[in-house]
């Protein structure tokens, strides 16, 4: 079958080959065929060695498909159900899940250490135990969550990562309160999403802070009060909220300049939530005092910060009801052949999310 293969950590490029085979399949597995696949940042993150990621790999995590054939003792899909692929399952049984912190189980990265596909010269690595750039891949059962029919399948695609982690910022971690100010600053799909959050919310001031003028526009679309580039932030501080600062900032990047950015901007007591995934050696640096004497609260939201199941049900149905808008995410579509087009695309800004068909 066809797949998209990073040989090396530090390539730019990915190779689309038409040798590689998904294994695995057993007991507790299913083989789904993909039919389409957001392209996340957290992709090119694994592929410049930001994030941790053996290689060669498929990247991909946010996909949407149908199931071809399920193993021994699955009971609850059958061939042909349309499911999203959720890269992080809950095991259900861990300390974290049995707190009801589901988010935090680490039954799901047990299998990124796993080879699931492999190629004549050997196996090949899926992204975060996924790896969504091909035609077919399998992985566990608890991994593919079934969705409606009614929902298509680009649509899913992006409720499998982005608009959860994005929406769940917003809902679930920050818990956004009516009339309050936010600022967000990314405007990529996880950022834009983080806005519809804050608007459902009913926040009165949301300012998209972003150094691309096609998201800033974008912005303003999907929510955003006002939108600046990074070096108007300072002014857009003052006229919003009189300089005091943000009542929640978000902080979409993963870069610790730009959490100490949102740091700053953000009011004494109030809140900064860091949604970006960063690199393990970048680190951010607050002194002691200003901890204790601003009283800033720092939530990280892993994966929306909530149950990714009920999350995923809440999209839907938001989305059913047009309180949230996912197809104006997608503002570029182009085949598996076109993936590093589509790459381009994402390191230059130019795209809030791409779907790759597949």
């Amino acid at each position: 079958m066809r797949a998209a293969v990073l040989h090396e950590i530090g390539q730019d490029k990915l190779e689309v080959l038409d040798d590689v085979e998904a294994t695995g399949f057993g007991p507790g597995k299913v083989r789904i065929r993909m039919r389409a696949t957001g392209l996340c940042h957290s992709d090119l993150s694994a592929m410049n060695g930001v994030l941790p990621q053996p290689a060669p790999f498929v990247p991909g995590h946010e996909g949407a498909g149908e199931i071809l054939e399920v193993g021994e003792d699955v009971r609850t899909l059958r061939p042909g159900d349309r499911v999203v692929v959720c890269w992080l399952p809950a095991c259900g049984a861990c300390p974290a899940c049995r707190r009801g912190q589901t988010e935090l189980c680490m039954s799901g990265f047990m299998n990124a250490g796993t080879p699931n596909f492999k190629r004549p010269g050997g196996d090949v690595f899926g992204f975060a135990g996924t790896g969504t750039f091909t035609e077919e891949v399998v992985v566990d059962a608890g991994c593919a969550v079934p969705v409606p029919d009614d929902v298509p399948f680009d649509i899913a695609a992006l409720i499998g990562c982005g608009v959860t982690t994005g929406l769940g910022a917003a809902l679930n971690t920050a818990d956004v309160e009516a009339g309050s100010s936010v600022a967000v600053i990314g405007c990529g799909g996880v950022g834009i999403s983080a806005i519809q959050g804050a608007r459902l919310r009913g926040a009165a001031e949301i300012v998209a802070v972003d150094p691309v003028a096609s998201r800033r526009e974008s912005a303003l679309k999907f929510g955003a009060t006002r939108a600046v580039s990074p070096g108007e932030l300072p002014d857009a501080k003052q006229q919003a909220t009189a300089g005091e600062g943000f009542d929640y900032v978000f902080e979409v990047v993963g870069k610790s300049a730009t959490a100490r950015t949102a740091y700053e901007h953000t009011r004494r007591g109030g809140t900064l939530v860091v949604v970006g995934a960063g690199a393990m050696d970048d680190f951010l640096q607050l002194s002691m005092f200003e901890l204790f004497f601003d009283e800033k609260r720092i939530l990280p939201s892993m994966y929306g910060g909530g149950d990714v199941l009920r999350s995923y049900e809440r999209t839907i149905a938001l989305w059913r009801a047009g309180r949230v808008d996912l197809a104006g995410l997608i503002t570029h579509r182009v085949p598996l052949a076109e993936i590093n087009e589509a790459l381009d695309g994402m390191r230059t800004g130019t795209a809030l999310r791409t779907c790759i068909e597949i």
